[in-house]
């Protein structure tokens, strides 16, 4: 008796239409255990949901419930059917929809959801518009494997094993696909499950060193890619036309007269290759291991990245955005302003000044009017405010927002865009760009905001849980963990980080606190990556980081100066070289 309490404490008992609409008050989470009367709710998720409640400890915001679909009137699709389904309710909107007990599945996004809610609450982000699901279900028999491919057909996902990363081959790889029209849609690097390996790699299974494989893919980082095909491209070709027999006579009795015939010319989409073939092509396929078969891509993308398809049912986008000098220089403040009421988030800003080249493809629809010789001189001599822009459907609400090409046409149709808003008197154009498709928006954002490097250290007396803080803290600012080690650092390693200081005399305290455990090392991969590291360590003394930087990690995890928890190079030419003395081919360490 005493059990059965604890699991109605535990969960919730939904079983009338009246106490369905009663859940949908609850404020945060509710994970709905959906179930037939005739069945039972799934009691193979209960010690999770159970450890869940125990480990976070919100029982405001985070509720767990068993509704029965007999009986509840919205649940009408899912009666007779025997697989458990799970279901989300967030402030009283269904926001998601488990199929099968995925007890990792479930984990992570109860994890993801809740920590979402405590931030908002906080005041340390917005609130995410998710889109509210369809509660239909289909049959096993009329769905198949369609559950998969729907969201699994236009995808491939690429892995390249640890090996290749050390190798530094997954950034050639990502730059050619990118170059090549191929959208990146998800990429991490990340430490591969053990069971995603064997999945993912059972055509291997029968190999005789298979298991000494599935070890050393596990072992290290592998760098993972969900690429789409992007657009097809547009190619110029000749039509061909068959010769009449009267053309065919006359070529046969004048064979040395010139004949020349001109084929009309036609615009065709020209089908991009796969992207195993696109690999093989460039050399390249030996790194890379690709799955594209949709029912295998859309399970492997719950598990590697389970908050993609709820972002792509937003249609979640990126866009480049530049103000022209003129409204950089007068009106920066209030267009900000207007993009962030507008819902974007900034990701990425820059002041650029833009080469004539640079000028040239961004007034590219002004090529044919008489003052772009001047437009291109006044770009290329004062400088260009460059943003990078994320929201649902990014790229056409950014255009919609820019409104037309020139002035006159904005003050015609469209007043309230910002051609019009912010229209000046030296050229008769729109203030402003946005990038023309995803694929230039991907292309576009790389060469503005080109990638850069860093080396990172966690010290030896972070412990393990606060590792894992920092390192999702890294991950949540937008780096990516590019590659990874866990190391001893006896002099001979540190000599190689901090060979700036090797001579000072404080070096051998310094080596004393590095021997003490071992180390976490990094390299870090973003836009403007040297100078985002430093300020996200903060000052090197702790107590000043308390005092200057509290949210830093210095502040956070550092104990004094020598246990300042964690180190980062100093610049660029230091990055690069430390980088190169740490993660090197040969070295037996790695």
């Amino acid at each position: 008796m005493a059990s059965k309490k604890r699991e109605v404490q535990l969960q919730t008992v939904i079983n009338s239409q009246n106490l369905w609409d009663d859940m949908l008050l609850n404020k945060g989470l509710t994970v709905i255990d959906v179930y037939q009367a005739w069945c039972g709710p799934c009691k193979a998720v209960q010690p999770l949901f159970r450890k869940l409640k125990n480990e976070l400890n919100e029982d405001e915001i985070l509720h767990f419930a068993v509704a029965e679909a007999d009986n509840i009137v919205t649940l009408q699709s899912f009666r007779d059917k025997c697989e458990p389904v799970f279901l989300f309710s967030l402030n009283g909107k269904i926001i998601e929809k488990i199929q099968g007990a995925n007890a990792p599945l479930i984990n992570r996004k109860v994890i993801t959801l809740i920590d979402e809610e405590k931030k908002i609450a906080a005041g340390e982000m917005a609130r995410p518009q998710y889109v509210e699901i369809t509660l239909v279900d289909q049959s096993e028999e009329e769905l198949g494997d369609s559950q998969y491919d729907s969201i699994g057909e236009s995808y491939s996902m690429t892995i390249l094993k640890p090996d290749a990363v050390l190798r530094r081959k997954h950034i050639e790889v990502k730059e050619k696909i990118i170059k090549e029209g191929f959208i990146i849609e998800a990429k991490d690097n990340m430490f591969l499950p053990e069971e995603l390996v064997r999945e993912f790699y059972i055509h291997l299974a029968d190999q005789p060193d298979f298991e000494e494989f599935v070890a050393f893919v596990i072992s290290g980082l592998s760098c993972v890619l969900l690429t789409s095909q992007g657009e097809e491209e547009e190619v110029i070709q000749e039509e061909t036309q068959s010769q009449s027999e009267e053309e065919e006579e006359e070529l046969s009795e004048h064979p040395d007269e010139p004949h020349v015939k001109f084929a009309p010319m036609v615009a065709m989409k020209k089908k991009r290759d796969s992207l195993q073939e696109y690999l093989e092509r460039q050399h390249i396929a030996e790194f890379c291991d690709v799955e594209d078969d949709p029912s295998k891509v859309s399970k492997f993308i719950d598990i590697l990245f389970p908050d993609f398809k709820t972002m792509k049912s937003m249609n979640i986008q990126r866009t480049l955005a530049i103000l022209r000098p003129e409204v950089y220089e007068d009106r920066k403040d209030d267009v900000l302003d207007i993009i962030q009421k507008e819902g974007f988030t900034i990701l990425m800003q820059r002041q650029m000044l833009l080469s004539e080249e640079e000028a040239r493809t961004v007034c590219k629809n002004y090529e044919n009017e008489e003052y772009f010789s001047k437009l291109l001189a006044h770009m290329s001599s004062s400088p260009s405010y460059v943003l990078v822009l994320l929201r649902a459907n990014a790229l056409e609400y950014w255009k919609e927002l820019m409104g037309p090409k020139t002035v006159e046409e904005a003050f015609t149709s469209d007043q309230e865009s910002l051609c019009a808003q912010f229209a000046t008197g030296n050229f008769p154009i729109n203030q402003f760009y946005g990038s023309s498709s995803r694929a230039v928006a991907e292309k576009e954002i790389e060469y503005f905001f080109p990638p850069q490097s860093t080396l990172a250290l966690i010290k030896p007396h972070v412990n393990q849980e606060q590792r894992l803080e920092i390192l999702r803290a890294i991950k949540e600012a937008g780096f990516e963990i590019t590659m990874l080690k866990e190391m001893l650092l006896i002099p001979e390693h540190a000599n190689k980080i901090y060979f700036k200081i090797t001579g000072r005399e404080f070096y051998k305290n310094v080596l004393e606190v590095l021997a003490s455990g071992t180390s976490i090392i990094m390299v870090l991969t973003k836009w403007n990556a040297v100078a985002e590291w430093r300020r996200m360590m903060g000052p090197v003394d702790p107590e000043e980081a308390k005092l200057l930087s509290p949210g830093s990690l210095r502040a956070n995890y550092g104990l004094d100066i020598l246990r300042n928890a964690v180190h980062g190079a100093s610049n660029a030419s230091e990055a690069a070289v430390t980088i190169n003395n740490v993660f090197t081919e040969d070295n037996p360490e790695d």
